[in-house]
């Protein structure tokens, strides 16, 4: 059996394949962290841009996440495709993009969401939700006529992965699982039991 060998152009088709079949948030992924006291946390977010550099996703870095994933800098990621009976797990490494990537992420955004960046204190006990509508109207007037400026601690993050694997659905439950694998070198791959 031949094996594809670069893995992120593997997941580019299947990837093409998932906004076919499924018509809403296709990028939708698995994110799991590590606090500091070793307790692990996963939620959905938005893939936003992936090449060979790593797969990129924008958050508030005051929040648990980013709190998580500054201070333990690796991640896994899950893409599950139902349709496509796909699902892809990447592990690796956390670094943050550019200033220039965040700030053009965030230009391209909704406006409410990039009030909402600034109104939210993501991740942190909410009294009431007037309050958070009180902050939203505040940020919208501040701004109001003018761009919204990118907040200091909303940027993006890019897992850098070390390992990538692509699991197929089959019969019997045979299915199919092809893992990736780098230490600073070029990625090889195994098959596993299923």
């Amino acid at each position: 059996m031949e094996l594809p060998q670069d893995p992120i152009e593997r997941f580019a088709a299947l990837f093409e394949q998932a906004k076919k079949a499924i018509p809403v948030d296709p990028n939708a992924m698995i994110v799991a962290s590590v606090g500091a006291d070793g307790r692990p946390s996963a939620r959905v977010v938005l893939l936003k841009e992936f090449d060979a550099r790593g797969f990129v996703f924008f958050t508030n870095l005051t929040s648990r996440k980013g709190q998580e994933l500054l201070g333990q800098p690796f991640a896994a990621l899950v893409f599950y495709w139902a349709p496509l009976e796909r699902q892809i797990r990447i592990e690796g490494r956390v670094e943050r993009v550019s200033e220039a990537e965040s700030d053009a992420y965030f230009q391209s955004r909704a406006r409410g969401s990039q009030v909402g960046a600034w109104a939210s204190l993501q991740s942190q006990p909410l009294p009431s939700r007037e309050l958070l509508e009180e902050r939203v109207e505040t940020v919208t007037h501040q701004y109001e006529g003018g761009q919204v400026p990118r907040p200091a601690h909303w940027a993006g993050l890019r897992v850098v992965p070390d390992r990538i694997e692509f699991w197929h659905a089959r019969p019997s439950r045979l299915h199919e699982r092809l893992v990736y694998e780098r230490d600073n070198g070029p990625w090889r791959t195994t098959l596993l039991y299923p």
